[in-house]
């Protein structure tokens, strides 16, 4: 596919260098010599709009310095959010019913699985792809440089590489140095409120087709787990040193995976919400010493991202929801 933005690009050169030829066809050898300083000129300022960039999974491609459309596919469009930055184009349904919703503004859908064509209509300069599929990668570096992002890469890690990405690096520090502030200010006020130094904690999900999940590095795990927090259990921690995202699991082992409290993340499915509910009817989710002592919470998923953005509004919201 040819890049619509490109071509323009490409004719206006053309132009360029012929108006260049008219000039020196009607000059002396002093403006030769200018012409070419000019050229020299241009040359150093185009190279200076793109740099090399070389992503978690290897690729290096040169990227502009300063990207203005970007094209996002993938988790935590919220990060994007903290540095000011709103993408052109992402696929919608991963925005939907979080807490930024209504702050992602004139950004068009990419579809899920992510559309070549409707990308392309874009003309993005850059795409951030959290798809680590390699045909789909070299299908979207004939429409724009790419990138493949880890989206599930802790917080102070992504946010530093995506400030780099986006040229916003130093807005990316300041919100991370004002985040960890309030990140501390939260937890000495949960301690004040009787969570305990050392309590382990689990978050548990149920997906369509009676599917349980236990989360590792996705989600509200990144944030209970994160220093002066609550610790994962001994089957979780194995899962993140595994570097899994999350781990299924049947109903009959959730003991061996339940921690001191316990944290439910509804979906909007009703069929998963059903397999809740007899869940926790069970006999043996009411014999969980967290169930016993009433340290189960309830949030809807889609305000448990682990994006900047609903992290933020996590630190206000976490002391509400554990009383």
């Amino acid at each position: 596919m040819t890049n619509k933005k490109s071509t323009r690009q490409y004719t206006a050169l053309i132009c360029l260098f012929s108006l260049m030829g008219a000039l020196l066809l009607g000059c002396g050898a002093s403006d030769k010599q200018t012409a070419s300083s000019n050229t020299t000129a241009s040359t150093t300022s185009e190279a200076a709009t793109t740099r090399a960039y070389t992503d978690y999974k290897g690729h290096t491609v040169n990227i502009p310095t300063t990207p203005g459309r970007i094209a996002y596919f993938g988790e935590n469009y919220g990060d994007l959010l903290v540095l000011g930055v709103q993408a052109v184009g992402t696929s919608t349904s991963m925005i939907e019913g979080k807490i930024y919703e209504k702050k992602v503004q004139n950004v068009s859908d990419l579809g899920f699985p992510i559309d070549l064509e409707k990308t392309l209509a874009l003309q993005p300069d850059l795409i951030i792809t959290a798809d680590t599929d390699e045909k789909q990668y070299a299908a979207l570096t004939k429409i724009a440089p790419t990138i493949m992002f880890d989206t599930f890469a802790p917080l102070n890690d992504r946010l530093l590489h995506l400030g780099d990405i986006v040229n916003k690096k130093k807005a990316a520090g300041d919100w991370l140095a004002q985040y960890k502030i309030k990140e501390a200010e939260m937890w000495t006020k949960l301690h004040a409120q009787g969570v305990k130094s050392g309590e382990t904690a689990s978050v548990f999900t149920y997906y369509p087709g009676d599917r349980l999940f236990v989360m590792a590095r996705t989600g509200l795990s990144q944030i209970l787990y994160e220093e002066n927090g609550l610790k994962p259990t001994p089957l979780i921690q194995k899962a993140l040193d595994e570097d899994k995202g999350f781990v299924q699991l049947s109903q009959e082992v959730i003991g061996q995976y339940a921690g001191d409290r316990i944290f439910i993340l509804s979906t909007p499915s009703s069929e998963a919400q059903q397999s809740t509910e007899q869940l926790m009817k069970s006999k043996l989710w009411l014999q969980l010493p967290a169930v016993k002592q009433g340290h189960v919470y309830m949030q809807d998923i889609g305000k448990t991202e682990s994006d900047a953005s609903t992290r933020e509004w996590l630190l206000e919201e976490m002391p509400k929801l554990i009383k």
